[in-house]
């Protein structure tokens, strides 16, 4: 019997990368930053608790039951706590490990599996994701998307809320803007994503225009594949690896100097290819290449400053997008960007590196949680009195801008490469 047992402890050992939850020692610091824990104030909806159920899982002291399964399921995977951390533990890698053993181990409900096999179908894919979106953008055209959304039913209701408005024009710059690139000029290429190209496509482009405007030389890929972050939150680890290794081979033979992307998430997990395909003898050393190119817009505008802006007199206020401030660590690039503007007045938003409760899917997984944060985080919004909020992930402009709509809050959420192209557009005016 116990010859038996034996294999299926040594399995349950990989529920996470084992040596790294000695890493924590407890302290409790990281609780404060984390947005579970700050709304329930339950240890087990903490990092700190969270690791101990890691640790007993991988110890094979506790079942993956519902109960535990539930409190992995609502972390946001924001790594707050990792900023917070002075032991630096690796809490995003350990989750992400996690909640790929809880989906080769446990059964979900019918439902639950049926809205995560709905996402996992739709949103790494753009080409599905339009097909889809297609009869909802001919109801909004025909001024009936409100109709709509008032007939349906709670779940489908709130999703559709998210998406935003799908025919509204955005304020582009024109790709072929001026540009004084140098023969030394970094060459940046801008991976488009999944969600962004289909849902913000201006963001896509407007990268690409102020980064030529800079004097950068813009280069471009052929074909763009998910970067594999979706997948990392939900659980689907061995696709999110499959993902990597297609943009790995993609990046690498582009041959550019800097990576960029308009949604600060997908920057993080490009930035931890390395990490994520150390083990592949094949593509380890690429992996590690490609993610040390991996750049934030707001760096590259600052080191090549664009000179041609006029004023626009405008209150902003800057939210602090996950992945850019706890994975990449970027935070005052952005803010130096805003001040920078003529007649632009930037107040700090109050716990401003505090999650939205968006998370990838987070918040269609988890709607109750994702709501009472962004309810939170709009709260603080309002309180500045600002005009605009402005970001760096299209996750978070989606999610605050739908809590804005439900209040008709007047303040207006604007990515920061879409707030910069409106800048510069005004020059002439």
């Amino acid at each position: 019997m116990a010859s038996a047992q034996a294999p299926a402890r040594a399995s349950v050992r990989d529920v996470v990368d084992y040596e790294l939850l000695f890493d924590c020692v407890h302290c409790g610091l990281c609780l404060e930053a984390c947005p579970t824990y700050v709304v329930t104030r339950a240890e087990m909806d903490s990092p700190r608790g969270r690791i101990y159920l890691m640790k007993a899982l991988a110890e094979g002291r506790l079942d993956l039951d519902d109960d535990a399964v539930r409190h992995l399921d609502l972390c946001l995977g924001c790594r707050g706590c990792e900023t917070a951390c002075p032991s630096g533990v690796h809490y995003g890698r350990l989750i992400e490990k996690a909640r790929a053993y809880v989906e080769r181990e446990h059964r979900r409900s019918l439902m639950e599996r049926l809205r995560r096999a709905l996402l996992g179908a739709v949103f790494p894919h753009p080409a599905r994701m339009r097909a889809l979106l297609a009869p909802l953008r001919l109801i909004e055209r025909a001024g009936l998307r409100g109709t709509l959304e008032r007939m349906l039913p709670a779940t489908p209701r709130e999703w559709i809320e998210l998406l935003p408005p799908l025919a509204a024009p955005r304020t582009t710059l024109p790709p072929n803007a001026p540009a004084n690139a140098s023969p030394d000029a970094l060459t940046v290429v801008v991976h488009h994503g999944c969600v962004t190209q289909v849902l913000a496509p201006s963001e896509n482009e407007n990268t690409q225009a102020l980064l030529a405007r800079a004097g950068y030389r813009v280069a471009y890929l052929e074909r763009t594949v998910c970067c594999g972050a979706l997948d990392l939150h939900s659980g689907n680890y061995e696709r999110a690896l499959r993902f990597a290794c297609d943009n790995v081979r993609a990046l690498k033979s582009c041959g550019t100097d800097a990576i960029v992307s308009a949604a600060s998430g997908c920057s993080a997990v490009m930035a931890d290819y390395g990490d994520l395909l150390s083990s592949d003898a094949d593509l380890s050393a690429d992996a590690r290449e490609v993610a040390a190119r991996v750049k934030d817009l707001s760096s590259l505008l600052l080191a090549r400053p664009i000179q041609a802006c006029g004023t626009l007199r405008a209150t902003v206020t800057y939210h602090d997008a996950c992945h850019l401030a706890h994975g990449l660590g970027v935070r005052e690039a952005p803010r130096e960007l805003l001040r920078s503007i003529p007649g632009v007045s930037l107040i700090e938003l109050a716990q401003a590196d505090l999650c939205c409760g968006s998370a990838g899917s987070y918040n269609l997984t988890e709607p109750a949680m994702a709501r009472t944060l962004v309810q939170r985080k709009v709260d603080n919004i309002v309180a500045t009195g600002a005009d605009f909020v402005v970001l760096a992930n299209p996750g978070c402009e989606f999610q605050i801008a739908a809590e804005l709509r439900r209040r008709r809050a007047p303040a207006r959420v604007m990515h920061l490469a879409d707030f910069l192209a409106m800048a510069a557009s005004s020059e002439k005016s």
